[in-house]
């Protein structure tokens, strides 16, 4: 076997499903009784008859008086009708002591049981009582104020179905008509492994080559979700021998066993090589024509779902939704759910790959018209944000290459409902505005960030795309920022200040003690001095074109999208300088050489300058003690 295996047989992703369900036995678990305290989330597995009658007695649903309806026929005000008033009244929870003969009353509670001859009820306000007599101010007619037996719901009737997933309303339904002990579907018990040497668990020191376990999280908490059973069997290093073990552990205990990594073919993936010696089929497909997921793996062993997910988060969350929630759904007897895509236009040109599907996750705004804009989330698969901060994804049929901007677009959303933003905010990054959303946030306002870059932010507040962009450009004609761009349809936001400098590890004598212009000079020339860049159209992008006045030193092709990605590549050896603000520096125990101060402020559409949620932001941004949090993170509030 070769270092690199490849994927010989990619298939379409239609057919891996094909075959994957046709090996399975899809049918739901046997049902187990479940007691009613614990019924909540499951589902049915019966139809449910009432075995009594709702209620179980003919009861007065108001304080006072059972009455023959003749017997007040008459009554009013001015001439009320009189009754002699019988002692035995008539509490909830106590059948009647005696009947009810013409031509009298009897007092009753709400809830208490009707006594026989009685037809009505009088409400306490319309009478009065006096020498043991009741005084009837108003007429009431046969049935007035009663619930009859079985008027809610009738012994033997229907009232739930199997399938049924039990609510707070069913339980309430089940506990009303006696019911104790629930017949309910077996809940699938899906096995979930984590693969790798690198992997760790959450709350294990971090080291560099290490990436925490997220993976075994959000596969068991979905499977939940799903009506099943997580059963998490933890990390497994990259050990065949522990591997097989753990593997025939699952499938004898589970209904399903999940992989996490390992499914590529390279070396030390081990996860497809123990799994492909499954038999009864053993592997229906490994590489699918799909991005992102190609190298899921798709096993079926005595009817028994095995599947090896890839291990990058974005990829391992899609092709669990695409490919095992189905199964896990069917197995806990929940029907098959349909998802209605809504309409939508592409922000942005989108390059796609000929040949596979692609599943293009994006964020939903709305334009000034209401009209749902699509922006992609760009992040890639290894991404763990993409996936929990997409509203949905778009499908790239195998045989398109470009979708223009503003190309109508279906979108299916990843929840059952798509929760309007109160305030958009599309641009560059910053911690600053992190803390001003968060302070929206616990104001009770609804945000949504999109990081696109300074330059994207503003094309997108000039097509009325967003409500407010961060922006942080430079203007090299004027030396200015922000203020030359603005055009007549924008309103500039004054926000705050951040120094921008050199950031390179302390020690380095290659910047230690000199100016921030000396130190570039230095590094342009030094070709074993490796910088870290910044993506194009990013404010810190322009400044750093503008120093380096045409000259490529090495490692100008690495452009990360933010700060702290910068100051990461410097503190991890990765590179030995870039540019970012004083305030991330700072936080990563970096050497920092100021460059300039940038004014970060924010781009808002004249046409929304009135909302409510964007008036909150600029109010916001004038507060004293928001000024203040600002200044103790390290920008620089007194702004001219």
């Amino acid at each position: 076997m070769s270092v690199q295996d490849q994927f010989l047989n990619v298939i379409d992703r239609d057919e891996a499903e094909r075959r994957f369900q046709a090996a399975l036995n899809l049918q739901p678990l046997t049902s187990e009784n479940v007691p009613l305290a614990g019924a909540l989330g499951r589902v049915l597995a019966e139809h449910i008859r009432s075995p009594v009658d709702v209620p179980s007695f003919d009861r007065s649903n108001v304080d006072g008086y059972a009455v023959r309806a003749a017997d007040t026929f008459g009554g009013s005000e001015q001439q009320p009708r009189r009754l002699p008033l019988l002692s035995n009244s008539i509490a909830a929870g106590n059948a009647p002591r005696g009947d009810l003969v013409a031509g009298s009353g009897m007092s009753i509670a709400t809830g208490g049981m009707l006594p026989r001859g009685a037809d009505a009820v009088i409400m306490v306000e319309h009478t009065d009582v006096s020498a043991g007599e009741l005084f009837v101010r108003r007429a009431v007619v046969p049935g007035a104020n009663i619930t009859f037996s079985g008027t809610d719901i009738a012994a033997g009737e229907l009232v739930l179905h199997a399938g049924e997933t039990l609510t707070s309303r069913e339980t309430g339904l089940l506990a009303a008509i006696g019911v104790a002990e629930v017949p309910c579907v077996c809940r699938p018990r899906v096995a979930i492994l984590s693969t790798g040497d690198e992997i760790i668990a959450p709350g294990q020191p971090m080291r560099p080559g290490l990436v925490y376990d997220s993976n075994a999280r959000i596969i068991a908490d979905a499977v939940r979700e799903l009506g099943g059973q997580p059963i998490e069997l933890g990390i497994v290093g990259d050990e065949a021998g522990e591997l097989r073990a753990k593997l025939k552990q699952a499938i004898a205990n589970c209904d399903m066993v999940l992989f996490s990594g390992g499914t590529s073919k390279g070396a030390g993936d081990l996860s497809y090589r123990v799994v492909s010696e499954l038999k009864d089929p053993g592997i229906v497909a490994h590489g699918v024509a799909l991005k992102p997921g190609k190298p899921i793996c798709l096993a079926v062993t005595h009817s028994k779902p095995v599947v090896v997910l890839p291990g990058f988060p974005t990829s391992a969350i899609f092709t669990f939704h695409e490919f095992v929630a189905p199964a896990i759904r069917r197995l806990a007897g929940l029907p098959t759910h349909h998802r209605d895509p809504l309409p939508a236009k592409l922000a942005v040109k989108v390059n796609s790959e000929v040949g596979r599907t692609e599943y293009l996750l994006v964020s939903l705004i709305e334009n000034e018209t209401g009209r749902l804009i699509a922006w992609p989330m760009g992040k890639g698969s290894g991404s763990v944000t993409t996936f929990s901060k997409a509203d949905g994804f778009i499908t790239i049929g195998r045989h398109e290459e470009i979708i223009e901007a503003g190309t109508d677009v279906d979108v299916t959303l990843l929840g059952r409902s798509l929760e309007p933003a109160d305030l958009v905010v599309i641009g560059s990054h910053c911690i600053g505005l992190d803390l001003l959303l968060a302070e929206m946030h616990r104001r009770g306002w609804r945000t949504k960030m999109l990081t696109v870059g300074s330059t994207a932010g503003l094309e997108a507040a000039k097509r009325g795309q967003c409500d407010v962009a961060g922006i942080h450009l430079l203007d090299l004609a004027t030396g200015k920022y922000n203020e030359p761009f603005i055009t007549p349809e924008l309103q500039l936001i004054f926000g705050y200040g951040r120094m921008q400098g050199i950031v390179f590890r302390p020690g380095d004598s290659r910047f230690a003690g000199k100016s921030a212009e000396e130190a570039i000079a230095a590094a342009k020339k030094d070709p074993e001095c490796l910088m870290i860049n910044r993506n194009a159209g990013s404010g810190t992008r322009i400044l750093i074109d503008r120093l380096l006045a045409g000259a490529i030193p090495s490692g100008y092709a690495v452009q990360p999208r933010n700060h702290s990605a910068v100051a990461a590549a410097v503190a991890q050896h990765r590179a030995d300088w870039g540019v970012c603000i004083e305030s991330v520096a700072r936080q990563s125990g970096l050497g920092f050489l100021p460059l300039t101060e940038e004014h970060y402020d924010f781009a808002v559409p004249k046409t929304r300058l009135n909302r409510t949620a964007v008036q909150d932001f600029i109010e916001l941004l004038r507060e004293e003690n928001v000024r203040a949090q600002l200044t103790a993170i390290g920008l620089l509030t007194a702004k001219a």
